[in-house]
């Protein structure tokens, strides 16, 4: 069995799949089974492919339903302990980083990279936290292709959801994190190079994370939205007592004449509004 499986999806991306294949096959270090599953794409995609044929151990070109349909089949003909997801378009950081990081791997039911996020205007390295908080996958997602996932975690979590358009590895991701309790491990570097053109950044995906959030987690989005607001408040609340007016009428008040004028502010404020609304300033 080999220690992992690259998988590869793609339909109609021909110069994407180009650089992904290309990344895969110079890297230095080649002890993993490599996949494609390719949706039956019309834009000379599958031609390139069978020209690479040589280079990748199991490939299919057939019209599919979808993203996540594609990825679950390659999760059914791989055969390495880890798999990691390298979609068309997105490549890997340099051609060493398997022999760099492949020791790493194991043990763990999901292991983790930064990512280097490249978009129209931007280009950063996304730092991922050692220690994943419910709060760190409510607000993001990790990196399919920066994460090691080991395959057995998809017997006990399940395949991915193809129902969701968008977010179902975002859904696996937090299934086996906060209902199954798996095992990670965050290694500090990068993987992958990840580009910001797929569907789950060029469209709102809002409407199916909230779904997941109040099918498997209701009570938890609800805590935690209070905390937010009450976060927010107290930051709130902390900037104006920071600020530099608020500092500077602190200052006057502690002189006489600044208590005075604090003094003749306020018997103006009672003179001019009624009683109802003094009780609700005393209140």
């Amino acid at each position: 069995m080999p220690k992992f499986s690259i998988i590869t999806i793609n339909y109609n991306n021909l110069d994407g799949l180009k650089r992904t294949i290309e990344s895969v096959v110079n890297q230095t270090w080649q002890e993993f089974e490599y996949i494609v599953i390719d949706g039956g794409s019309s834009d000379g995609s599958s031609a390139y492919i069978e020209s690479q044929s040589t280079n990748i151990d199991f490939w299919v070109s057939e019209s599919d339903k979808g993203i996540y349909n594609a990825m679950n089949k390659g999760i059914k003909v791989a055969n390495g302990e880890y798999l990691l997801f390298l979609n068309s378009g997105d490549h890997f950081y340099d051609n060493r980083v398997l022999e760099k990081f492949h020791s790493l791997i194991g043990e763990f039911d999901l292991i983790y990279f930064d990512e280097y996020r490249v978009g129209e205007r931007l280009s950063e390295i996304v730092k991922y936290p050692s220690k994943l908080n419910f709060s760190n996958l409510y607000l993001s997602s990790l990196s399919h292709p920066n994460t090691f996932i080991n395959k057995n975690l998809f017997d006990k979590v399940g395949l991915y959801d193809e129902s969701l358009r968008i977010v179902s590895d975002w859904k696996f991701s937090i299934l086996a994190l906060f209902k199954y309790n798996c095992t990670y491990l965050k290694v500090d570097g990068v993987l992958s190079v990840f580009y910001l053109d797929g569907i789950s950044f060029l469209e709102d995906n809002s409407k199916e994370r909230n779904k997941v959030l109040n099918d498997y987690f209701k009570p938890f989005v609800d805590d935690y939205e209070e905390f937010v607001r009450n976060r927010n408040e107290l930051n709130h609340n902390k900037s104006i007592l920071q600020s530099n007016r608020f500092k500077m009428l602190f200052e006057i008040e502690k002189t006489k004449g600044g208590m005075k004028i604090v003094s003749l502010f306020f018997r103006i404020y009672i003179i001019f509004f009624s009683k109802e609304k003094i009780k609700d300033v005393l209140n």
